[in-house]
């Protein structure tokens, strides 16, 4: 854990892994609801990086942190969400076939992880969610789709995600969701929250 001083009232702190992030995140929200971490406006978690804005003293505040013990964050520990999936994406033989299972067998394993929210960014509302075990770990397509439909299921790399809406993107896409993820009506807009847990649960087509 490196924290870095960035600005007059911000702090970065560098991490060696999502999971390292994560657990700081959570470390942080807990000591802010405290009241031990003064008037700090923002927590911005990114794939190797907390950012702390509207800090009023990051130089002491980081000494501090250094010397933090962080413990691991329980699987368990956050909201759940369930977000309903038809398995019809257009990659989905291709996902198959990188991971040496049948087709079927996609839907088992992504339903049977619990994903948690890393970070959001890219659109309103996307999230990029971690979980998947290191082994089915995806490369990008080689070439991106010019236009990715709304509610697309994406894996790549070490992530997962939902399209909010239709965008360009490189990911592997294998299947699709009615579920909302961003709504400016709804309270809060966003479906994922860095925290949240979710599970994909398969539905009829």
């Amino acid at each position: 854990m490196r924290p870095l001083v960035v600005g007059g009232e911000a702090l970065l702190i560098e991490l060696d892994s999502a999971a390292e992030v994560a657990a700081l995140h959570a470390e942080l929200l807990r000591r802010r609801d405290a009241g031990e971490l003064g008037a700090v406006r923002d927590l911005v978690p990114a794939a190797r990086t907390v950012l702390l804005d509207g800090v009023r003293e990051p130089g002491a505040l980081a000494e501090r942190i250094a010397r933090w013990e962080v413990p691991p964050l329980p699987e368990t520990e956050g909201p759940l969400v369930t977000v309903p999936v038809r398995y019809d994406g257009p990659d989905l033989a291709e996902v198959a076939r990188l991971w040496g299972v049948a087709e079927r067998e996609v839907a088992e394993i992504v339903g049977e992880t619990v994903f948690r929210v890393a970070f959001c960014g890219f659109a309103p509302g996307f999230g990029y969610l971690t979980g998947l075990p290191e082994r089915f770990h995806l490369p990008r397509r080689a070439t991106p789709r010019t236009a990715v439909p709304a509610g697309s299921l994406a894996l790549a790399g070490e992530y997962a995600g939902v399209y909010p809406r239709s965008s360009p993107g490189g990911w592997q896409l294998v299947g699709t969701t009615d579920a909302v993820l961003w709504d400016p009506e709804r309270e809060p807009a966003a479906l994922f929250a860095p925290g949240v847990r979710v599970r994909f649960e398969e539905v009829a087509g």
